[in-house]
């Protein structure tokens, strides 16, 4: 268990039905405590884990795409990683109805070492359709991707996510331990092509660290933020914000909601980067403080001096991006790129 130095901020929202907006606005995580307890999910799951079921189970499609289970041996102790050599994984994915990964986790619920059982962002509106009509919380304006989380006791290393995330526990309990995005050095994050699930994890096993092998981990530390949530409670976690999420008990249900703060026609910057990595940071040093001055001038700090002396006619790519400009600029790479 890692020490708590620091516990995220909270704010009381039972009885609410719709977060603060600055809280939603802010860049700062904060616990939003009950935000769900209101919902019907979270009291069948107070019933009984088989109450949760029951309650999923009437909404679930028919007939229905089957989900992807991440399974793990009960060697992995829940914890979904790599293989030792960083070439495999120590789990494997299946294909199979919801319902019947559901009953799953009741039949191993009695086990003291169970595998690992886990269905990662499943979209809600899609498997389960009508349940945000009875569990769903008023976001404004937003419109967020609403996805659910269904496992039993599972580690899930610590990454980041473009998109702004509120997670709401509607079954089980959570710990939720978070860092700042200026924490990248310190967190030996493992390769970026290759990863668990679509993002680059922490190497570092948050249950024991290896300080000899990662000792940068121990600096992160002293900026960890920690909670722990129970069901109706739910954490804004804002964009690029690294989260390490452990599920406490044998029947655990996470709904989050996804949503971006930039235009829906923005690209992710993870493809700028690779980009860069392949163009740019194996140039000659001197070549490379060139091009990191390029970078500055156009892309980190824009203004006056980057575009002022240009009629605003004329600035093309250099004027404020739309959803035009985006697919014709996306189009010219593309091009480029298939040479």
């Amino acid at each position: 268990m890692l020490p708590a130095e620091r516990a995220i901020a909270e704010i009381d929202c039972r009885g609410v039905r719709a977060p603060p907006d600055e809280a939603l606005c802010a860049f700062e995580p904060v616990v939003l405590r009950g935000l769900a307890g209101h919902w019907p999910l979270v009291r069948a799951a107070a019933d009984s884990p088989r109450a949760a079921v029951d309650y999923l189970a009437r909404f679930e499609r028919k007939p229905a795409p089957p989900v992807v289970a991440t399974v793990g041996p009960p060697e992995i102790d829940g914890r979904f990683f790599y293989s030792d050599d960083l070439q495999g994984f120590n789990f494997r994915r299946e294909k199979m109805p919801l319902g019947a990964v559901l009953d799953s986790l009741l039949e191993v619920l009695p086990e003291r070492a169970p595998p690992a059982i886990y269905v990662a962002s499943t979209t809600i509106d899609t498997w389960l359709p009508g349940l945000r009509d009875e569990n769903d919380i008023d976001l404004g304006d937003r419109a967020p991707l609403a996805s659910i989380w269904i496992g039993n006791r599972t580690r899930i290393a610590a990454h980041q996510d473009l998109p702004d995330n509120l997670a709401c526990v509607a079954a089980g309990r959570r710990r939720v331990t978070l860092f700042p995005p200026d924490q990248l050095r310190n967190l030996y994050i493992g390769p970026l092509d290759f990863t668990l699930a679509g993002q680059p994890v922490s190497l570092v096993d948050f249950a024991a660290p290896d300080l000899d092998r990662f000792p940068r981990f121990a600096e992160a530390l002293g900026h960890a933020r920690t909670a722990e949530l129970g069901p109706g409670d739910a954490v804004l976690i804002p964009s690029m914000w690294w989260h390490h999420m452990e599920a406490l008990d044998g029947f655990n249900v996470l709904v989050n909601y996804w949503w971006r703060r930039s235009p829906a026609w923005m690209d992710t910057p993870m493809n700028a980067l690779m980009l860069a990595l392949m163009s740019v940071r194996d140039l000659p040093p001197q070549e490379r403080a060139t091009w990191q001055e390029v970078f500055r001038h156009y892309v980190f700090e824009p203004g006056e001096a980057t575009d002022g002396h240009i009629p605003e006619a004329a600035r093309r790519v250099l004027a404020p991006l739309d959803d035009t400009r985006a697919r014709e600029l996306r189009a010219r790479l593309l091009q480029r790129l298939n040479r």
